[in-house]
């Protein structure tokens, strides 16, 4: 049986995720799981959160969960969704706060008109309303099992104020824009992770789950 583990550490809209999992893949065996040995006994990780990085890091960290999902980045097939692909940087500017660190990295926040002046000069930027809201295109930089099926330029659904900047340029196998072209899904080994919610993406998020599900890296 593929047994999937959603990754429940109080931060993230798991329940949404399960529900577009389960019409994914109807013959998974998919559990909201708050306890390590779940996740470590699963087949399959997906790690989603939302809300502010300081108070997912916190919770992550209470729940006892954070070495489960380090051990599942290691070793077994691991979608990040929103938060849940920055939580897998160094270093996130919110906070700013330490992240998961496996993958080198930050997470930076768009500028805003109230961050023109500061740490994020507009120059080359618009200025742009944080957070970016709404559905925008997704650019396939590389092929990848998670995007079969799925055209490139597809929309995809997106609600966040950060976006993660890594290290290694070949991490990057999506970019999308909002003032500044940006990171916008990552892939490397066993790991694929997405600053869009598929959940909320229509058939082509739905399509990415049931690829999750079928991938065998």
């Amino acid at each position: 049986m593929n047994t999937i583990a959603i990754v429940d550490y109080g931060m993230g809209n798991f329940h949404s995720v399960a529900r577009a999992l389960a019409a994914a893949a109807p013959d998974a065996d998919i559990k909201i799981c708050n306890n390590a040995r779940d996740i470590d006994q699963a087949s399959r990780v997906v790690f989603p959160g939302q809300g502010a990085m300081p108070d997912c890091m916190r919770t992550l960290t209470e729940s006892g969960l954070r070495d489960a999902v380090i051990r599942a980045a290691r070793n077994k097939p691991l979608l990040g969704v929103c938060v849940g692909e920055q939580m897998l940087f160094t270093q996130s500017e919110e906070g700013p706060v330490s992240c998961l660190d496996v993958f080198p990295g930050r997470v930076k926040r768009f500028a805003g008109p109230q961050y023109a002046s500061r740490a994020h000069p507009a120059r080359d930027q618009e200025l742009l309303k944080v957070p970016h809201m709404g559905w925008n295109r997704v650019q396939q930089l590389r092929d990848h099992p998670l995007w079969a099926g799925i055209p490139d330029n597809s929309h995809f659904y997106f609600v966040h104020s950060y976006y993660v900047e890594p290290d290694d340029p070949d991490l990057t196998v999506g970019v999308s824009h909002y003032g500044v072209s940006f990171t916008c899904a990552v892939a490397a080994a066993n790991i694929f992770a997405v600053q869009f919610h598929p959940e909320k993406s229509a058939d082509h998020g739905l399509r990415l789950y049931r690829n999750f599900v079928d991938w065998n890296p």
